[in-house]
């Protein structure tokens, strides 16, 4: 088609340029590389920043206009780890806001490098702040591995949360001194000899350039929620947890202390759980009301 249009409009130099021009303009039309249509996709991966309770940066993604859903990312992580997770897909899917902050020292957030800037249970507070920020009257939360650990924190102080699902997590961090999170914290220090249970979780942080000094302040300063404060907490939550994840002590003790708790077994580990088809039909029927 190109040559045989080449052929007809060589005469006439003023009809070519012409011809041209409308080719351009016919493909800027289909492309759309401008305007809602072309750019509505990219914008779910445009990240917001905000200024936190102390100043800090705070970065985090809002996609969707149905009712809210904060999800809370792990240890050695950032929002981008819900991102291709069929919990994701399914929340997009069905008309939910999807409201995912890079918790403080992780991701496109600010990186505090002093105990102050994680001391006194900074990163609730900076999940406050967001929900200021974003003038949220209600939402939902769904938290895995530290994100649940924080968002166990947040449930004792954030009212304006309706019902909540804790992934990947037992009783243990109830434990002010659990020795695992102190065993982490040593390990990130950059003081104490690796064992075989940190030294993976230390190289794979060196190996995506994470910050090695944050993270050892976000273990250091990680709040413990008494058993106690739990038991205060009346909205529903469900403790969802992979049968073969075992790491972080009992589901369902932590499930008991809830008074409208309830507990999930399905098939996975603390790794890819929470990526799973069978986490996010667990998660859509619980926030959905089920």
């Amino acid at each position: 088609m190109y040559f045989t249009l080449k052929l007809m409009i060589m005469p006439c130099r003023p009809l070519l340029y012409l011809v041209i021009a409308l080719l351009l303009i016919s493909c800027t039309s289909e492309g759309k590389p401008e305007g809602q249509d072309a750019t509505s996709e990219a914008s779910t991966n445009e990240f917001a920043t905000f200024s936190s309770f102390d100043g800090e940066q705070i970065a985090y993604f809002d996609e969707g206009e149905g009712p809210a859903v904060m999800l809370l990312h792990g240890f050695i992580n950032s929002a981008a780890s819900w991102e291709g997770t069929e919990l994701k897909k399914q929340l997009r899917a069905q008309g939910f806001r999807i409201i995912v902050p890079d918790l403080r020292g992780n991701g496109n957030s600010a990186k505090p490098q002093t105990d102050t800037g994680y001391a006194d249970f900074a990163e609730i507070k900076d999940l406050q702040a967001l929900a200021d920020h974003l003038k949220l009257e209600e939402y939902m939360a769904v938290g895995y591995s530290r994100g649940s650990i924080l968002l166990a924190n947040l449930l004792t102080r954030e009212p304006r949360i309706s019902r909540a699902i804790i992934g990947g997590m037992g009783i243990d961090f109830t434990n002010p001194d659990w020795p695992r999170r102190i065993q982490f914290a040593d390990a990130f220090s950059g003081v104490v000899a690796l064992t075989p249970e940190t030294e993976g979780a230390v190289n794979y942080a060196k190996s995506i350039n994470a910050d090695l000094r944050s993270l050892h302040l976000q273990q250091k300063h990680q709040p413990s929620t008494s058993p106690d404060a739990l038991r205060e907490v009346s909205i529903p939550i469900m403790v969802l947890v992979g049968n073969d994840d075992k790491d972080n002590g009992d589901p369902g003790q932590l499930e008991r202390l809830f008074p409208n708790g309830r507990l999930n077994i399905i098939p996975g580990d603390h790794n890819t759980t929470y990526r799973k088809g069978v986490f996010a039909a667990a998660t859509m029927a619980f926030l959905k009301g089920g």
